[in-house]
């Protein structure tokens, strides 16, 4: 695939292929930050989600609402990396530190972005689970994130960094 490409053959491993484009922010295709932003988005989908539903049937206010959506966003979005790497035979505490070397910059900025996109649409917090208004918001405010923290993945996965971190782990 071209994304495993750096001087037109194919890697052997995601890891070789990392090291010959750790510090080349070029060398990342899109289609890798892409990739690992989507990784990213799914688990803070999941979680964000949860909590949306979880507080909106509470009838709780933005405030906590938010909040469990946001730490259910960085479990899931945790737990999504762990159990790949969990699979490759990592301990429990390496696998965490890897999610958390992997995950944490990406989720957070995703957070505040679709947190923050909810937020500005007059109306979607409190629209309520049955709403179109809720529903498109929430899809809304997870493009605008998988828009906007692709570029950010991608220079971090040039750097070696990000998802870099999880591709040596990679079959």
């Amino acid at each position: 695939m071209g994304m495993h490409e750096r001087d037109g053959s194919p890697s052997e491993s995601g890891s070789e292929h990392m090291d010959h484009g750790a510090g080349h922010g070029g060398a990342v295709s899109w289609g890798m930050a892409a990739q690992a932003t989507l990784h990213c988005l799914t688990g803070c989908a999941i979680g964000e989600v949860l909590g949306m539903v979880i507080g909106t049937a509470l009838g709780w206010s933005n405030l906590p609402t938010i909040a469990l959506a946001v730490a259910l966003a960085f479990v899931f979005g945790y737990a999504l990396t762990m159990r790949g790497v969990l699979r490759a035979g990592l301990s429990l505490r390496a696998a965490f530190k890897v999610a958390l070397a992997a995950d944490t910059l990406s989720i957070a900025i995703m957070e505040i972005l679709d947190n923050g996109v909810m937020l500005v649409i007059p109306g979607a917090m409190h629209a309520g689970l049955a709403s179109p208004l809720f529903w498109g918001s929430l899809a809304f405010a997870f493009l605008v994130a998988f828009l906007l923290t692709t570029p950010v993945n991608r220079w971090m996965i040039g750097r070696g960094q990000g998802h870099a971190v999880v591709h040596q782990y990679h079959h």
